[in-house]
């Protein structure tokens, strides 16, 4: 780490913060320093979403306090807190004071919208409305917004929750240098995220919550991924049990698929295999596995289920595909009900009518079996699923489909935005279906994470696959690697000294 750590910022004491039974946060004691990068670890349902209310006066204090003095805190929350009717230049002057009789001048304000967001490495264009960019602009456009006016305030501290959840690749690194050159000159940075890479690679600090609780306050020097998993989970996470190898027959074959940002696909997964679909964003790694599912319109393709053709959704449910999208509140489940109505959405093929009397107690039973199973917490099928933590929903949704027991099982990004002890057991779910004989078929943008599952790995860039890895070669750095030559034509490439990205604040 560059920067040198100054004085203290921020002190939070003795913070507790109750909902009825529940202590969300215990006697939580923590310090940002001026050019400190402060990270935060846990669990969904660890207290780091309640530590980020507090700060930001969204909560009271049971007891304790936070110190701040003058420090001006500013925050990137997980909804990011943008207008999606409104463009990138109203987006960025939310919030902006000034004398209300000041004569706006449109054309400065676009050329300063641009410049801002030109400092990550993107083009936008900031008159159409927000909500038509993607995932990942819009993350950079709320950065740009807290960013802006810092080069002449030195007392913040800048609150990120889980700022990467949507970004990838070259995405992440632009951010991290971001952080560390605000951090270098004199700002106090509390970073929150699931991803422990990241922590160990931008933080000066490490605080683990588990429970509410402080259980680990530890220089980086002094922290490693183990370690941090140990903390977070509060014990040892097993690695994968891996299946023999051996693959089966073919289950699902694609031929020449198109539509949407792909090209030109052809993939053939067997029984019992993991096939990985990697690449960055806008390679067309994240419309594969809707396409195939029939979420999305194919323009060209053939697709088979054990040698039947399948066409639409109701094709591919009758023959066994189950689909697991990676936006779950919008497309995997109803987010206002409950975790039983959710699990038992989908027919299991074959078993029953449409028109079959519904029995509760039968369904309560099924679903207590399958909580059990993918260990969902809390117990309870009958409330609704807003009120779990996000990998106990991403859980439900895995099960969902997972008590079809499906030929062929479609993930994307299982694991986005779930602690490490839900992603441990997500994956141990997936490798269970495999081991069953599923053919299986992820696209994600964690690189760990399809080096850990996947027994092959499709490299895609411009809609079509550049690339294979599987044996020796299926490492995190293979696959990053092989990314790299489309990462260079796609993407603006990772931030060097003198880019704009460095300019946020002075030398």
């Amino acid at each position: 780490m560059t920067g040198e750590r100054g004085r203290a910022l921020v002190r939070v004491e003795g913070l507790t913060k109750t909902f009825g039974p529940t202590a969300a946060l215990a006697g939580v004691d923590l310090t940002i320093h001026a050019g400190e990068v402060v990270a935060v670890v846990g669990h969904n349902g660890s207290g780091k979403s309640t530590l980020v209310k507090v700060l930001a006066g969204l909560h009271s204090l049971d007891a304790g306090q936070v110190v701040a003095g003058a420090t001006e805190l500013r925050f990137i929350h997980q909804d990011l807190g943008l207008v999606g009717s409104l463009s990138t230049v109203e987006n960025l002057a939310l919030g902006i004071g000034g004398r209300p009789w000041r004569r706006l001048r449109k054309a400065d304000e676009r050329r300063e919208a641009r410049e801002l967001v030109r400092r990550f490495g993107v083009e936008v264009d900031v008159d159409a409305p927000i909500e038509g960019l993607s995932p990942a602009e819009r993350t950079i456009v709320a950065i740009a917004r807290a960013l802006r006016g810092w080069d002449d305030r030195r007392e913040v501290v800048l609150v990120l929750d889980e700022p990467t959840a949507s970004l990838h690749g070259a995405e992440v690194d632009q951010l991290m240098a971001v952080v560390r050159r605000v951090a270098d000159h004199g700002a106090g940075v509390l970073f929150i995220s699931h991803r422990l890479d990241e922590v160990l690679d931008v933080a000066d600090t490490i605080v683990a919550l588990r429970n509410g609780r402080v259980v680990g306050d530890l220089p980086r020097d002094d922290a490693d991924y183990k370690l941090l998993v140990e903390l977070v989970a509060g014990q040892a996470v097993e690695d994968l049990e891996r299946g023999s190898g051996d693959r089966g027959e073919p289950v699902l074959e694609v031929r020449d698929l198109a539509g949407g940002g792909i090209r030109q696909l052809g993939v053939t997964v067997h029984a019992g295999e993991v096939v990985g679909l990697a690449g960055i964003l806008g390679s067309g790694r994240d419309e594969v596995c809707a396409a195939v599912f029939g979420g999305s319109v194919r323009t060209a393709g053939v697709i088979t289920v054990g040698g039947r053709e399948i066409s639409d959704i109701r094709d591919s449910i009758r023959s066994g595909v189950a689909f697991v999208p990676g936006d779950r509140h919008r497309h995997g489940a109803v987010m206002s009900m409950t975790a039983v109505e959710n699990l038992v959405s989908v027919l299991v093929p074959g078993t029953a009518s449409l028109w079959r009397r519904v029995r509760r107690g039968q369904e309560m039973r099924e679903a207590t079996e399958w909580f059990k199973a993918c260990g969902v917490l809390p117990a309870r099928p009958q409330m609704e699923l807003t009120q779990f933590s996000g990998g106990n929903q991403q859980k439900v949704v895995l099960a969902k489909w997972l008590r079809t027991k499906p030929k062929v099982l479609l993930l994307e990004e299982p694991t986005q935005g779930v602690d490490i002890g839900a992603r441990a057991a997500i994956h141990g779910l997936v490798m269970e279906a495999a081991r069953e004989g599923a053919a299986v078929l992820v696209a994600s943008s964690e690189t760990k994470e399809l080096a850990q599952l996947c027994d092959r790995v499709l490299v895609l860039a411009g809609g079509v696959v550049v690339d294979e890895l599987s044996g020796a070669d299926l490492t995190e750095s293979q696959i990053l690697h092989a990314s790299v030559p489309a990462q260079a034509v796609t993407e603006p490439s990772a931030p060097t000294r003198g880019s704009h990205l460095y300019d946020v604040m002075p030398s």
